[in-house]
C-alpha cells in the first residue's frame, strides 16, 4: 500500500468580495466543496475531490478549469450565495499524498526497529495535526508512553495486523 500513485488534486483561487468573513472557518460542505478564506482582501482558495472513478491521470498536472465551473463552483453557490458572483483568479495542482491503507495518519515506534518513530502519512490534515503528534511524540520519545492523548490507534500496528482505521474526511 505504500507504492501506490498519488491522485492529483486542483486547488482553486477566486474573488469574491461580498463573501463571508473572517469569522467564516475552513468549511467542508458535505457535498465535498471546500473553502476557506485567503487573507484580508475577499480572496479565497478552495476545491473538492472528484469521485473515485473521475480521478485525474497521474502523469498530468494540468488543471482542469472545466472541473471547477461545472462540479465545484455550483455547490459553493449553493452553500454561500455570494459565491454565485465569484470571480475565479487561479488554480494550481498537486498531488494529494495520504497513506493508502486507511488515510491515517502512523504515529509511534516502528514495530521492528525500536529507535525509529513515526510522525507520517496524514495528508491534508498534517499541518492540522502538527501541534498534537508532536506533542506526542517528544511525550513517547522521552517518556516512552503518551501521556496528553492516548494516540496508540495510530500506531502501526493496525497496519500490521491489517485493521484500518478508516478515514472518510480525505
Amino acid at each position: 500500500f505504500w507504492g501506490c500513485p498519488l491522485p492529483p488534486r486542483y486547488v482553486f483561487s477566486w474573488h469574491c468580495p461580498n463573501g463571508p468573513g473572517f469569522s467564516c472557518p475552513f468549511l467542508i460542505d458535505t457535498t465535498g466543496a471546500y473553502f476557506r478564506r485567503d487573507g484580508i482582501a475577499g480572496n479565497y482558495l478552495g476545491g473538492m475531490s472528484p469521485p473515485e472513478e473521475d480521478e485525474p491521470d497521474t502523469s498530468d498536472l494540468s488543471v482542469d478549469h472545466d472541473f471547477f465551473q461545472e462540479r465545484v463552483w455550483p455547490r459553493l453557490a449553493r452553500r454561500v450565495p455570494a459565491f454565485e458572483s465569484l470571480r475565479p483568479r487561479g488554480a494550481w495542482a498537486g498531488f494529494y499524498d495520504y497513506n493508502a491503507f486507511d488515510r491515517n495518519g502512523v504515529l509511534g515506534r516502528h514495530p521492528k526497529l525500536e529507535n525509529l518513530f513515526l510522525a507520517a502519512g496524514f495528508s491534508g490534515h498534517g499541518l492540522q495535526h502538527a501541534p498534537a503528534v508532536g506533542r506526542a511524540v517528544a511525550e513517547l520519545v522521552v517518556k516512552g508512553r503518551y501521556e496528553s492523548l492516548d494516540l496508540r490507534r495510530l500506531g502501526c500496528r493496525r497496519l500490521v495486523e491489517g485493521e484500518p482505521l478508516e478515514e472518510d474526511g480525505v
